[in-house]
């Protein structure tokens, strides 16, 4: 990663994306050792912005262990060529006036006489830290980071060599998967192993979140599209499903829109035949209704998928409650709380 900073106010911004980047690769437990690396990096950075006026350019590379970060400050260039200084062996070379003031540079990262930071610091708290002059491009600054990278964990499982997706007849006549047909497959595919490993319930439940997040975004866009900005009624969440699952290749219709209900009936899978393979799926179906409909109304919703083309029936037919169900259907519905009671 890289950053360009010109100026003192954007050190905090660079200071929260740096942990961001650390936190996602860092391994578990890290959080001290990142707060550590934040201190590192923002004296760095503020030190070359504060003595030099800016601008900065900062690089993150990560290939080890532990991250390096390299600040240069674009000042002016020197005579000779990069040298490593130290306080006991000083830049050596023509250009007295120039030489004293990197020195006096690089006195002021070793210890900001006014803040108590600077090179001490980041000594303290870095593994490694080396100070180098270049001669056209001002002062680097090459420090490693003490955040240790997350580790891989190497799993090969075997190959399957049936029933796996995408077809090989949907391949184009000029060579390769459509991203249609490669993204159909990675949602089957990623369904039939977490029911595999973990259970059709596993399977359900993260197939519901995706239902849930996704569903919320095309609501927001039905909104948008017919300008509502309240709640919506029983026909408009029939038309919001429609319109919803046949952008996807649905054939959803509404049946029947009541203030107790909305029926809805389908005649053709978005994922084809190839749910029948993966009908946890159809969680997919009951997140996306149930959780548009609880976030429209005061008691939630409850959702009973009566009838699945995954499980070999003709058709779908879906039942939206906008009120508690009758009792002998309850058991059987999947139940949507409302935005003030989900947890």
């Amino acid at each position: 990663m890289d950053w360009f900073l010109g100026a003192a106010d954007q050190v905090s911004d660079f200071r929260r994306e740096l942990a961001r980047y650390l936190s996602r690769h860092g391994a578990p437990g890290s959080d001290g050792a990142i707060a550590d690396a934040k201190l590192v990096a923002s004296e760095a950075v503020g030190n070359a912005i504060r003595h030099t006026g800016g601008p900065v350019w900062v690089s993150l590379s990560w290939t080890t262990e532990l991250p390096v970060l390299q600040v240069l400050d674009i000042g002016p260039g020197f005579d000779t060529a990069s040298l490593t200084p130290t306080k006991d062996h000083p830049v050596q070379g023509p250009g007295s006036g120039v030489r004293a003031e990197a020195e006096r540079t690089l006195e002021t990262l070793r210890l900001d006489a006014e803040s108590g930071r600077g090179l001490l610091i980041m000594k303290a708290l870095a593994p490694e830290v080396e100070v180098t002059l270049r001669k056209h491009a001002g002062v680097l600054v090459t420090m490693r980071l003490p955040v240790p990278r997350r580790r891989a964990v190497s799993i090969n499982p075997p190959r399957r060599h049936s029933g796996v997706l995408p077809a090989l007849q949907e391949a184009q006549p000029e060579g390769g998967f459509g991203k249609e047909s490669f993204l159909r497959a990675l949602v089957v595919q990623l369904s039939r192993t977490v029911e595999e490993q973990h259970g059709p319930d596993a399977a359900e439940t993260a197939v519901a979140q995706v239902g849930t997040d996704v569903g919320g975004q095309m609501e927001a866009e039905f909104r948008l599209a017919e300008e509502i900005t309240g709640r919506l009624t029983p026909e408009e969440l029939g038309r919001c499903y429609v319109r919803l699952k046949r952008a996807i290749d649905g054939d959803f219709r509404v049946v029947e829109a009541s203030v107790e209900r909305i029926v809805l009936e389908n005649t053709r899978c978005p994922f084809g035949d190839t749910v029948r393979r993966a009908p946890a799926l159809c969680r997919m179906t009951s997140s996306v209704f149930g959780g548009i409909a609880a976030r429209n109304s005061e008691v939630g919703a409850s959702v009973l998928l009566e009838e699945r083309i995954a499980v070999g029936d003709p058709g779908c037919r879906v039942v939206v409650y906008l009120s508690p169900p009758p009792a002998e259907v309850e058991p059987f519905a999947h139940h949507y709380l409302p935005p003030s009671s989900a947890p």
